[in-house]
């Protein structure tokens, strides 16, 4: 499970083994003998260097990241808790079916979204209507405006939250609540969704976000290439903490990989340009630092236009700025602020309500700096700490298999992303890819022509930077093979990637497993026994043609019959 949410806050959670997040101050502790120090001077456990135990001799490891309990159920256990589960986008069915098993189909139901009629969609509705019908007021824009505003943000349809499953007491129904539909009507849907939108319900009944992502099943496919157990990944080490500063521990310079100055590409929660540029800025030095990014990264209103200024103009470090909205609670507390004020001040803030005015007059009473205010009157959410910490768990050993074992991780990046690849483009080498992406940015940069550029094309950039990298660091790709291709997962051949089948645009998964299925009973004798044992169409064989993939088959099955006789 790649986080369990705001439930990291709870320390007996972790002794249950039901978060590997554990909440307690840093301290070393030794596996052996049990022997522990809390006499350290850390923001985080993962940031201290190992020692020797003084009792056994055995090697002490840091543990810890300092995370209050509070912000998982409040200090009197009235917090509705936050309970996330990112399961493997793989598995997320099986999750959501378990829970079902679990509190009964009568007692949990998908949480229910509701989507309203947009702004323009209305003033369509309302404008076909008059055209539709010729009326003769139809060109009169005051009443047309006046029935668009009355038509805006009605109901238009029901869907259903992602991955929100909200529970209903064994003692009580649903009814007691709300009413219950399935999305948009659809009775093949295998769950009912509660009729009122969760926010409806929020203080009333509990939700499991159980969702799908990508980080568990990145660790099953680098445990799979490598035959390394991430849990057995250190936390303490000075070569990966400088990936997120700097190129060099990929071996290679800021010109080869088009100007990046940090070697976070391809890291889960790190790799957009957005946190790329955040991580240019703030320079994280430890563990703890990367945490309050994660937190910054996530929040709303934290980062531009208020943390990212007090770190430029004000010399500010990312210690001292609010990142996660456990920072509040626990500054404020450090500050001599009561801690009952300081938890409903973060809990205020984390929400983007401000600070209450009783909160502030006692936060002001106690000489907190007005620069802290100000930046907590900015925030519109902010994201906890215990879930900062998941993440940044997960993208941390992603990040120790991109500098051990760099083929691992672009077969792993690229199989998850399988079907995005272009690989004309890809296998045309380093200048091409650059002139590509230099071209897609540059039109994106300009306002005239932003808006030709095709989603696909922003899709792509991603796979474009590291195709760049991974030919930067002296690796290569091969083109798709019929005999070694996998449907959708990439082949490690030497020092050279083979993609899978899935990424020949146009060529789904059906017809990839279709392939590799017909290949297992017996070679392929000609491009028409390609075609007649296997689902691709002749687009998809057109362009493996030209690729060159199919220069091994004779056109048909007689010529190949006919040649064998002779």
């Amino acid at each position: 499970v790649g986080s369990r949410g705001s439930v990291g806050s709870s320390l007996v959670a972790h002794f249950l083994d039901i978060t590997e997040v554990n909440a307690l101050p840093a301290h070393y502790l030794c596996k052996k003998c049990h022997y522990s120090d809390f006499n350290v001077v850390a923001d985080d456990g993962f940031d201290l260097p190992p020692k020797k135990c003084p009792v056994c001799g055995e090697m002490m490891y840091g543990q810890g990241h300092n995370i209050p309990f509070e912000t998982f159920l409040g200090f009197h256990g009235e917090k509705v808790p936050d309970i996330d589960l990112n399961f493997s986008g793989l598995y997320q069915a099986n999750a959501h079916n378990f829970i079902k098993k679990m509190f009964g189909a009568e007692h949990s139901f998908r949480a229910g979204t509701i989507a309203t009629v947009a702004e323009k969609t209305a003033y369509g509705y309302v404008k076909n209507y008059f055209e539709n019908e010729g009326k003769t007021f139809k060109a009169n824009p005051v009443y047309i405006e006046w029935i668009k505003n009355k038509c805006t943000d009605v109901k238009r349809t029901t869907g259903q939250h992602p991955g929100g499953i909200v529970i209903v007491p064994n003692e009580m129904s649903i009814f007691d609540f709300c009413p219950y539909n399935f999305p948009a009507d659809d009775k093949t849907q295998d769950w009912y969704t509660t009729h009122f939108p969760f926010e409806s319900l929020h203080d009333t009944l509990l939700k499991f976000d159980i969702l799908g992502h990508d980080d568990p099943t990145k660790l099953k496919l680098l445990e799979e290439y490598t035959g390394i157990d991430a849990k057995t990944i250190p936390f303490y080490d000075p070569k990966i903490m400088k990936l997120f500063t700097s190129i060099e521990p990929l071996g290679i310079t800021s010109e080869q990989a088009n100007g990046e100055k940090n070697g976070a590409i391809g890291l889960p929660e790190f790799g957009t340009s957005f946190v790329r540029g955040l991580l240019n800025d703030s320079q994280p030095k430890s563990f703890a630092d990367l945490i309050r990014i994660s937190g910054l990264s996530h929040g709303t209103d934290v980062w531009l236009n208020n943390a990212q200024t007090l770190i430029r103009d004000h010399h500010l470090t990312l210690s001292q700025v609010v990142g996660c909205r456990d920072d509040i609670m626990t500054y404020l507390i450090k500050c001599n602020v009561d801690p009952l004020v300081a938890f409903s001040t973060m809990e205020s803030v984390r929400k983007g309500k401000g600070i209450k005015p009783n909160d502030m007059e006692v936060i002001k009473s106690n000489n907190v700096p007005q620069w802290y205010i100000d930046s907590c009157l900015k925030i519109k959410y902010l994201f906890p700490k215990a879930h900062a910490t998941a993440y940044v768990i997960m993208a941390w050993r992603i990040a120790w298999f991109k500098v051990n074992y760099p083929l691992a991780f672009y077969a792993t990046f690229l199989t998850i992303q399988s079907d995005l690849f272009d690989i004309k483009t890809i296998l045309a080498g380093p200048t091409a890819i650059k002139e590509k992406i230099n071209k897609i940015k540059s039109m994106l940069n300009n306002n005239t022509t932003k808006k030709d550029v095709k989603n696909k094309d922003k899709d792509l950039i991603p796979i474009y930077e590291i195709a760049l990298e991974m030919y930067a660091r002296g690796f290569g790709f091969k083109c798709v093979d019929l005999e070694k291709s996998e449907a959708s997962k990439y082949v490690i051949d030497g020092n050279c990637l083979i993609p899978p089948f899935t990424a020949i645009d146009g060529l789904g998964i059906a017809a990839a497993e279709s392939v590799v299925k017909a290949r297992k009973e017996k070679p392929f004798v000609s491009k028409e026994d390609l075609m007649q044992r296997t689902q691709l169409n002749k687009t998809v064989l057109d362009f493996l043609n030209e690729l060159g993939v199919t220069d091994k088959l004779k056109d048909n099955n007689q010529l190949s019959l006919f040649d064998d006789l002779f």
